[in-house]
């Protein structure tokens, strides 16, 4: 057992098992559909599909952040065991969380004074969160120390790239980020924003391709831009979707076609309840590592 633990939250939209056999434990967003409150858990209380659906329905997800009460009860348990922390946080771009993940360090660092929290600003999202915490797992258990885990995801953060196209504009429009009359046209001449995060963790849009089959060309070629050897690349890489599994498998051959010594089998995962409450159906989500994100 390592002297501390890895911590994380559950938007790094990874699986309930991944988690479990990664030795990482995370605190769950939550989110507000009906009119009932649930835990951001990784798709076991409304499955993913169900969730996607009632979103088609009409429904308007409402989200809230992992509170300081949340990170004291997780960590609490380690620090009474002797175990140091280090909690790596959803983007700062895009989530205040790392705000209450550092309150509760403060709370906790006057009872357990002997021990020490360390807070990591991840500056992603997402299944991109996901990997970066599956390389931090991968380096704590090949015996990295604390210090040295948390100097090496300040140095690597930025080396994670996060690409989205969507298909489907409507949540956009609901969402206030676009108007009805840019949906309604997106959405008839098959329109597909891609986007990716910056180096402030914030997710921008890039430029408007059409039809759905050049954006999943074009966010392969992206990959291949930004990735280390382009072709002879030998990293991880995961996708995620938003209930459009068919367009996820399209990518994933695409980038097993033109990457043949890729490192494992590429994970295909749902974009999580949190995530996909602002981006509705229809998104896919690529995730590698490559070179620094500079804007």
């Amino acid at each position: 057992m390592s002297s501390y633990v890895l911590t994380c939250c559950s938007t790094a939209d990874r699986s309930p098992e991944f988690f479990k056999e990664r030795e990482l434990p995370y605190a769950c967003f939550h989110f507000r559909i009906d009119g009932k409150e649930y835990n951001d858990d990784l798709g076991q209380t409304i499955p993913f599909h169900d969730f996607y659906q009632k979103i088609r329905d009409g429904a308007l997800p409402e989200t809230s952040q992992v509170n300081t009460e949340q990170y004291v009860r997780m960590w609490e348990p380690y620090l009474k065991e002797g175990r140091d922390v280090l909690h790596v946080t959803l983007s700062s771009g895009i989530s205040g969380t790392i705000n209450s993940a550092n309150a509760a360090r403060e709370i906790l660092a006057d009872k357990y004074s002997e021990r020490r929290i360390l807070v990591l600003d991840s500056l992603g999202a997402s299944s991109g969160y996901g990997l970066f915490m599956e390389y931090m797992a991968d380096l704590r258990d090949a015996g990295l120390s604390l210090d040295e885990l948390y100097k090496w995801g300040e140095e690597h953060r930025l080396h994670m790239h996060h690409w989205f196209f969507s298909s489907d504009l409507t949540s956009y429009w609901r969402g206030g980020r676009i108007s009805r009359a840019s949906a309604f046209f997106g959405n008839a001449l098959g329109v597909c924003p891609l986007m990716n995060m910056d180096n402030l963790g914030r997710l921008i849009p890039r430029r408007n391709v059409r039809p759905k089959r050049k954006v999943i060309e074009e966010i392969v070629r992206e990959m291949m831009n930004h990735v280390e050897d382009g072709t002879a690349y030998k990293g991880k890489c995961q996708i995620c979707n938003s209930d459009c599994m068919e367009d996820a498998v399209k990518v994933r051959t695409l980038i097993e076609e033109k990457m043949p010594q890729l490192k494992g089998k590429i994970g295909i995962n749902s974009v999580g309840t949190v995530i996909g409450s602002h981006t509705g159906p229809g998104t896919i989500a690529l995730f590698f590592m490559g070179d620094e994100r500079v804007n």
